[in-house]
């Protein structure tokens, strides 16, 4: 019995590898493909932007992120190291970012530096009145393992995760009182 599971395991690995080689090779040496999400929240730019832009306080709309410490004294900027303990499927990882993109009011982007290597950038745009913003998320995760095959195998779990994240900025900005 034992030696049938080993079968199915050294098979399986064997047969993910070749899945994994195969999807690198169409990508012609890129990334795996960004999960994409979106949302509009009834406010505006600015409101938007001093919620996502306050690193420490992104626990309250990423559910998955248990804690955060910014790394880098000062303020937050290009160059701002940060780590956060991420928990998704009862695992725990811990994240360490550095800032690639700040340009207040309009885009957010990190670069992930642990066993998940990847990029998230959050572009803000203004609504047509200036009373609403489109948020867009674009985030990839590579996995350590199998990176094409686990991106792509993961990426709609994700994107939920992630549409979901974007609920509770949408539902923290629009209850918050304004100026806060």
């Amino acid at each position: 019995m034992i030696r049938l599971l080993l079968r199915a395991t050294f098979l399986g690995a064997a047969i993910g590898w070749i899945v994994d080689r195969f999807l690198a090779s169409r990508a012609g040496g890129r990334a795996p493909a960004p999960i994409r999400s979106m949302i509009v929240i009834d406010a505006p730019i600015e409101r938007v932007w001093d919620a996502l832009a306050d690193v420490e306080g992104q626990l309250r709309w990423m559910q998955d992120m248990k804690a955060v410490r910014v790394l880098t004294r000062g303020q937050i900027g290009v160059g701002t190291r940060a780590e956060a303990q991420i928990r998704i499927f009862g695992i725990e990882v811990l994240d360490p970012i550095t800032i690639s993109a700040f340009e207040p009011p309009r885009r957010f982007a990190i670069r992930h530096e642990g066993r998940f290597s990847g990029e998230g950038t959050i572009e803000l745009e203004p609504g047509a009145d200036g009373s609403t913003t489109i948020v867009r998320w674009y985030e990839t995760l590579v996995p350590p393992y199998l990176p094409h095959l686990g991106a792509r195998l993961l990426a709609p779990i994700l994107g939920l995760i992630f549409q979901a994240d974007l609920g509770r900025l949408r539902e923290l900005v629009e209850t918050a009182p304004a100026g806060s």
